[in-house]
């Protein structure tokens, strides 16, 4: 008969497996695990073998051994962990990519009762339709204010009815009514609340940013540089190009102010002295912006002047 180990081998083979994990993988997601339950937990590690390894623990056994892996290794990077570690909270290590082990993990939530003393994660409505149910089981739903009608002996639903709110703890009543409508309202799995990279933690939203996300958010800030270094007469590489158009506007008003005149002024003097040069400038940009128009106004007169002729040929031949 093999001899179990004690809870203090226990501890040391824990640390040894966490230690050993951290030297192999860079990338970790930290999720949360409540209401998953140890099948449904078998399911996803089935699903991730390959490139993942699911570590679950309790969180004061985990910090320990992170804490015991930076004072061994010197790598002080994995303590930012430390204060993601609250709650029920698992460790998934991956080599994969980050956003693919997201959505295999958020494959496997099941659908769950709303049992008594729940808090919903999601907001409950009853949708109207018939229920099944006979009769006598009208009183759930007078209990819930939920307006019903017999129809062909079972009770039916009448309009949609807003039946738990998320946040709200579920109530007995609420239980009852579901349970017998055979509703699941609810689906649990593991949620993943942050990620780990290479010493860095950022939000699990990051995953899902496009390219196009982030080349918008790349040019917000951009803008928000630019504007601070115009601001502060500080110059950088994308403020430069309008501190170089700010400051010709300036030379420009200066000369078109005063007698004072360079190259590239001079034509813009000349407009302001005679301003009919604006329109001698800009009459060829307008004809030819309405040439097609012009052209498709002088055939489509040429037509009706064909359709009337040939109306006049029609008349003459049976007059």
């Amino acid at each position: 008969m093999a001899v179990k180990p004690t809870r203090t081998e226990k501890k040391a083979m824990y640390d040894q497996k966490l230690c050993k994990l951290m030297d192999m993988y860079s990338q970790i997601l930290i999720v949360g695990a409540d209401n998953v339950g140890s099948n449904q937990l078998q399911n996803i590690r089935q699903g991730l073998r390959g490139d993942s390894v699911i570590l679950m623990g309790k969180n004061t056994m985990m910090k320990r051994s992170v804490k015991m892996h930076a004072e061994r290794t010197g790598n002080t990077a994995y303590l930012s962990l430390i204060p993601l570690l609250v709650g029920n909270v698992g460790l998934i290590f991956t080599k994969g990519d980050l956003k693919e082990v997201s959505d295999e993990v958020a494959k496997y939530k099941v659908g769950a009762p709303a049992r008594v003393g729940l808090i919903a994660p999601v907001d409950v409505i009853v949708p109207p339709g018939n229920t099944g149910l006979d009769p006598s089981q009208t009183s759930f739903f007078q209990v819930l204010n939920i307006p019903t009608k017999i129809n062909k002996g079972t009770v039916e639903i009448i309009t949609p009815v807003e039946l738990i709110k998320k946040g709200d703890k579920v109530g007995s009543s609420e239980s009852a009514l579901l349970s017998k409508l055979g509703v699941r309202p609810f689906s649990y799995g593991l949620v993943v609340q942050s990620v780990y990279e290479n010493g860095s933690v950022f939000s699990p939203d990051v995953l899902s940013l496009t390219e196009d996300d982030l080349i918008v958010r790349f040019a917000a800030g951009v803008s928000n540089v630019s504007s601070l270094s115009i601001t502060l007469g500080y110059p950088t590489l994308a403020a430069v190009p309008h501190m170089f158009i700010n400051a010709y506007k300036n030379a420009l008003s200066i000369a078109v102010a005063t007698e004072y005149s360079y190259k590239q002024a001079e034509k813009v003097k000349e407009y302001i002295k005679d301003p009919s040069r604006f329109a001698v400038a800009a009459a060829p940009v307008a004809a030819a912006a309405s040439a097609p128009a012009l052209a498709a106004a002088k055939k489509e007169e040429k037509k009706e002047e064909e359709d009337e002729d040939e109306g006049d040929m029609i008349m003459g031949l049976f007059d």
